[in-house]
């Protein structure tokens, strides 16, 4: 029961406003329509809202309430949320467009899987299916159904998930294949059940709740799974990639591949017995007809068939247990162990004339609505990037060693919420969103001054919670007030290409590798590459022997482990790069001009920077000081004997670098 009666909106509030009184804790005030529209909108698409957006708010007739509920509907409708919240779970499943071996090979086929993921978070595919279509969407029944081909390609794309798997060494006949295994259970632990699977591949440990058993009745499952082939050092060529095609159209290009190839080998081998009869200007001739066919021959074998295919998962040809490998190493082996569930989790075994590998029945236990842990991960995960803190503060183990949840009922009730939601993620935003838990200001500003919208100091006593707060809740654990949070990685490099008008549109698209017959990446020289593109940063190319270097920057996700959580640095490099790299420069002298185009007065094209790089008017005391900026700049550019029609682009320029640096900018209240 909450004393506060009048404070809830919602269910949530209730559990968050009860666990406060507990601790003799009170929230800060609301936060005012300039501050919610931008956390909304950077945290549904990763984008700031337009003026036009953010007068639409401020100006709606309707209370806070109303007004916001409309604006979070009109996000999640966006084709740019799906961009924002697939890079979240791209996170978490460690994407990347390279194998990962030491030569790192490219893998064109991966963007299929990224941009499923964004157009599944779009349509808001249910959780529950989302689950399915990754593990097993190349097994679905459909019984009393006729999909589209391009339905069932969709969810063949999906196993993608299991494919993008690390991939180790350079071997090819004695390939590692138990570490891309390993790689890939310990993902599917953290990613869907928020458990850390990895430690019982060894042996077992007395307060573990995973047995090396299960983990090896896990195993059995992705053993007899076929993983398609990258291409590594020693065998650069892709294969085992399923077709996107109908059956008879794969039989008939593949038909006549082989019949083309035997021509080949037999026009070799016809000239090989003339060559024994031919004179010595005959067999120069003979010889250079033998290399021309051989480049033919190879050059069709290496060339991929008419067809488009997926990095993407099969059945295997072989369906088996797989047997405890003995401290973790293949080559001894002790007992066979069936093909089943985690039994701590009710796990049951397979019958056991089971002839597949299994891959669809983990699906549908995972998916189940009587998993105790799939909804609760999911659920904590969207919270952890609506409030910055998950309500499991370690989202990725919901085991012993990770923490425990700061409100286990409402944990408890979200989850059964978005069951009953029928798996909606969107259903969950609104729920999240429309609280007034996430509407209250943050400690460092959210309050607006009576003149036009500058934030108030973070010391005024009506905008942070009372000291005790701090004393008995220094991590804010109890949401008195906002989490404010810097722009990651992407959301930063967005925002610059908006605001310098050369943002690309468009969802989806590939990557500009180089043609696959010319891949002979090693392991002293691997493959790496950085293609720059006005895209957002959820397409930008990403690699996993190296990372992107401006995604190391700021944070970016770590394209080998699966992460939870985007961690916050405070580096010397960071205000460098904002200070110096050409990438800045660029668009600041982009929305330089953009301004100088919209608004040529300088009074207003300064009132339009501040509204469009920070989403309210500039105050009197800013314009002043602007001013005075602008007549300093002028001068000491004449001084440097810069030529005179150059003295107000250069110190726009410079004024919109300043504008990209101030933490009001870069940080979301």
């Amino acid at each position: 029961a909450v004393r506060d009666a009048k404070w809830p909106r919602n269910d949530v509030d209730r559990y968050i406003r009860a666990a406060q009184e507990a601790k003799g804790l009170s929230p800060v005030d609301d936060a005012d329509r300039r501050v919610l529209i931008r956390r909304a909108t950077f945290d549904l698409i990763g984008l700031p809202p337009t003026p036009d957006e953010v007068t639409a708010f401020v100006d709606d007739a309707a209370d806070t309430p109303t007004a916001f509920a409309k604006v979070v509907d009109r996000l999640l409708e966006s084709p740019h949320y799906g961009e924002r919240w697939g890079r979240h779970w791209l996170d978490v499943v460690r994407y990347a467009d390279t194998a990962g071996d030491n030569s790192d090979y490219p893998i064109p086929q991966m963007i299929k899987y990224r941009d499923w993921v964004i157009e599944a978070f779009n349509r808001d595919l249910p959780y529950d299916q989302f689950i399915r279509d990754q593990l097993a969407g190349d097994l679905l029944d459909y019984s009393g159904a006729s999909p589209s081909l391009d339905d069932r390609n969709q969810h063949v794309i999906a196993t993608g998930y299991i494919a993008l798997a690390r991939r180790f060494g350079s071997r090819v006949d004695d390939y590692p294949q138990h570490l891309t295994i390993e790689d890939t259970i310990d993902n599917l632990g953290r990613a869907f059940l928020g458990l850390s699977l990895s430690c019982a591949r060894c042996h077992d440990h007395k307060f573990d709740p995973i047995s090396t058993d299960d983990y090896y009745a896990v195993y059995g499952i992705f053993q007899s799974t076929r993983y398609p082939w990258p291409g590594i050092e020693l065998e650069k060529k892709q294969r085992d990639l399923v077709p996107l095609a109908p059956g008879d159209v794969v039989e008939a290009a593949t038909r006549e591949r082989k019949a083309k190839l035997a021509e080949f080998d037999a026009e070799l081998k016809r000239l090989d017995e003339e060559k024994k009869s031919a004179n010595d200007d005959q067999k120069k001739e003979i010889d250079k007809r033998i290399v021309s066919t051989k480049k033919q021959r190879d050059d069709l074998n290496n060339s991929p068939l008419p067809f488009d295919t997926a990095y993407a998962v099969a059945e295997g040809n072989k369906i088996e247990n797989a047997r405890i490998q003995i401290k973790g190493n293949p080559d001894k082996t002790g007992d066979e162990v069936p093909r089943r569930f985690l039994s701590v989790l009710g796990g049951q075994t397979f019958p056991p004339d089971e002839q597949s590998s299994g891959r669809r029945q983990l699906a549908d236990w995972i998916a189940s609505p009587d998993n105790p842990l799939t909804a609760r991960v999911m659920v904590n995960r969207i919270w952890l990037n609506h409030f910055g803190q998950g309500l499991v503060p370690t989202p990725n183990d919901f085991g012993k060693q990770g923490r425990p949840p700061t409100h286990p009922e409402l944990l408890d009730w979200l989850s059964r919420r978005f069951v009953e939601s029928g798996w909606s993620m969107k259903a969950m935003h609104r729920l999240m969103m429309n609280s007034r838990t996430y509407q209250v200001r943050s400690v460092e500003g959210g309050g607006r001054n009576e003149e036009n919208g500058a934030s108030r100091s973070a010391t005024d006593s009506a905008l942070s919670p009372p000291p005790s707060a701090f004393t008995i809740d220094p991590a804010n654990d109890l949401l008195t007030h906002f989490r404010r949070r810097r722009l990651d990685a992407e959301s930063l490099r967005d925002t610059l290409l908006v605001l310098s008008g050369r943002l690309e549109p468009g969802l989806g698209g590939p990557h500009p590798f180089p043609p696959q017959k010319d891949w002979n990446f090693t392991q002293h020289n691997p493959f790496k590459a950085v293609y720059d593109s006005n895209r957002r940063s959820v397409y930008l190319m990403t690699q996993r022997i190296q990372r992107h270097p401006y995604l190391a920057i700021f944070d970016g996700a770590d394209t080998s482990t699966s992460t939870s959580t985007r961690g916050t640095s405070t580096t010397t490099l960071q205000a460098l790069y904002l200070l110096n790299d050409s990438f800045v420069h660029d668009q600041a002298k982009n929305f330089a001009a953009r301004l100088e185009q919209a608004a040529p007065m300088a009074s207003a094209r300064l009132d339009l920077a501040h509204q469009l790089a920070l989403g309210r008017p500039i105050t009197s005391t800013e314009r002043i000081a602007a001013e005075n900026y602008f007549v300093q700049a002028k001068e000491r550019l004449a001084t440097a004997n810069v030529p005179a029609d150059q003295h107000d682009p250069l110190a726009w320029q410079s004024y919109t670098r300043a504008i990209f640096r101030l933490n009001e900018f870069v940080y979301v209240e």
